[in-house]
């Protein structure tokens, strides 16, 4: 297989615990989110070394399947290969995430607003100041990540909008 293939989601699901009752703005923000996610991303554990040193680091086998679910504002990534056998989990604390993701989501509220009422500068001002805001989630994401899993700013980007859209239920 070729190794841009290997390293990448190939699907994504949430633990139904982690999901609550979504208006139907979220729940199309979320499926766009997933939608770009699989058509395009970056994805690749790093290999875990064991405590035992005559054994092997762990490889791990991709496209993934990835699970997402949250347990005491700790981010769980439940790593599956495409035969769904389990890989393993990578674990994040959200603690980190708290201020972005209310900043996240106050400016998409103003955006939302302003495409109502307000002109096309306001607009697009909002938007630029609403895509920083997720340019900084991303990179945090990123930052979170180092040393567990590889990825890119695009897809930290949109990993960043689904942790934001399960972090409602925090």
């Amino acid at each position: 297989m070729n190794e841009q293939n290997e390293h990448r989601i190939s699907d994504i699901s949430f633990d139904e615990q982690s999901i609550g009752v979504r208006s139907p703005l979220v729940e199309r923000e979320r499926a766009i989110a997933i939608y770009d996610l699989i058509a395009q991303n970056l994805f690749h554990p790093c290999p875990i070394f064991p405590i035992d040193s005559s054994e092997k680091k762990k490889h791990w086998q991709g496209p993934y399947k990835l699970c997402l679910r949250i347990v005491e504002s700790r981010l769980y990534f439940k790593i599956s290969d495409e035969t769904n056998k389990q890989q393993g989990e990578i674990i994040i604390s959200l603690v980190p995430f708290r201020r972005i993701v209310r900043d996240y989501f106050q400016i998409c509220e103003s955006y939302f607003d302003a495409v109502k009422k307000h002109s096309p500068t306001t607009i697009e001002t909002i938007d630029m100041a609403r895509r920083g805001i997720h340019d900084e989630g991303a990179v945090l994401l990123l930052e979170q990540l180092a040393g567990k899993i590889e990825s890119d700013h695009p897809t930290a980007r949109r990993l960043f909008t689904l942790i934001a859209m399960l972090y409602l239920r925090l």
